[in-house]
């Protein structure tokens, strides 16, 4: 069996009388593009220093490629880190940032060149070797720093909220680059994110943190369509919640306060509790304003539409729910946006597996969550 390319064993790490990072077991395999991602102050980049060796574990033991490296300096792992801050020499150019390392390693003058041209094409800047980092836009200084950090063929490359700094259109593109180097180079990325969609683009799987805690780690996939707790799928992407009236529900239905019945899929627990909380994504939930729809629907009145171009965003307020429901419709949607008006009369639905039944409820007031 192959070892993990990282592996943390019940690794915890607390500041005082703050708990920074409860006990914490992950294996992180060869090759993955691996995501932390969660709020601030939730323990990721926690995470990512103790990978690094910048901060020292309280507990536990950290492993890479098979040896212990928890007792071991930073220069002394087979790591990498690529900053926020991209921390490049302003007086060197960019062929000597990039080789930076290797000069302290001694390798040879020839092999260094090599090296440093092979990490510079695979970020697309070959012919910038020769320029100072003043000279180049923000976009192009952090392809500079991910090359230093690549030139020294680390196992693991750590990157701190890489893209933090630049706007928006420069970081989507940018993330599809980082991917696509991913994929040429196969080093395991570890990579720490407060942004959900940038994690959901990228990642191969993702581990979302909140508290200092492992809240659910999986695919994107999973972590959307499934989530296992009600601030994974709050904080991965946008969602409707429904509170459940258990006592009175079954397989393949689901009853709310008022006796309003709607699909879930998912068993009811069997543990006697009496609520839990319903979890629908926009994009499941179907409208009509004809007779068209299933028998056992919500309805409700539009208060709002918001056209996004290839989307458009649908609030329904019903009397079985609190809070607006939201759908979002397509262009493929039969219902077309010009026919949802404010005050419409309308009723809407879901697919039975489109349901997540979510173990808890919404916190009361003064309740911590």
């Amino acid at each position: 069996m192959t070892e993990p390319a990282i592996s943390l064993r019940g690794v915890s790490k607390r500041y005082g009388t703050q708990l920074a990072l409860e006990p914490t077991s992950i294996d992180i395999e060869e090759g993955e593009f691996f995501c932390l991602l969660g709020p601030s102050g939730c323990g990721k980049t926690t995470t990512l220093n103790l990978i690094g060796g910048f901060v020292a574990p309280t507990e536990g033991e950290i492993w890479i490629r098979g040896e212990r490296v928890d007792r071991l300096p930073p220069h002394r792992r087979s790591v990498n880190t690529v900053f926020q801050s991209y921390a490049l020499f302003p007086h060197m150019t960019v062929g000597d940032n990039v080789g930076f390392g290797l000069k302290m390693a001694r390798i040879p003058r020839t092999e260094s060149r090599t090296r440093i041209d092979e990490a510079l094409a695979l970020v697309g800047l070959e012919k910038l070797a020769d320029r100072l980092p003043s000279q180049l836009s923000g976009g192009q200084q952090q392809r500079v720093a991910v090359a230093r950090a690549l030139v020294n063929r680390p196992a693991v490359l750590l990157l701190d909220e890489p893209l933090g700094a630049l706007d928006l259109k420069l970081r989507k593109r940018l993330q599809i680059e980082l991917a696509q180097i991913h994929r040429e180079i196969g080093t395991t990325f570890v990579y720490v994110t407060h942004d959900q969609e940038e994690a959901m683009s990228m990642a191969t799987r993702i581990a979302v943190l909140n508290d200092g805690r492992i809240q659910q780690i999986g695919t994107p996939e999973q972590i959307y369509r499934r989530p296992n707790s009600r601030f994974v799928a709050d904080f991965i992407g946008e969602s409707n919640f429904v509170d459940i009236d258990l006592t009175r529900s079954t397989n393949g239905r689901v009853y709310l306060a008022d006796g309003t019945s709607v699909p879930c899929a998912t068993p009811p627990p069997a543990d006697g509790r009496a609520r839990a909380t319903l979890m629908v994504r926009p994009e499941s939930i179907h409208l009509s304003a004809s007779g068209d729809a299933p028998a056992e629907t919500l309805r409700g009145r539009i208060v709002q539409t918001s056209f996004l171009g290839s989307l458009t965003r649908v609030a329904v307020a019903c009397d079985a729910v609190p809070m607006p429901m939201v759908a979002v419709l397509s262009g493929r949607d039969h219902l077309a946006a010009s026919d949802l008006v404010p005050d419409m009369e309308i009723a809407l639905w879901w697919q039975p597996g489109d349901a997540v039944l979510l173990d808890e409820t919404e916190p009361e007031k003064g309740e911590p969550t």
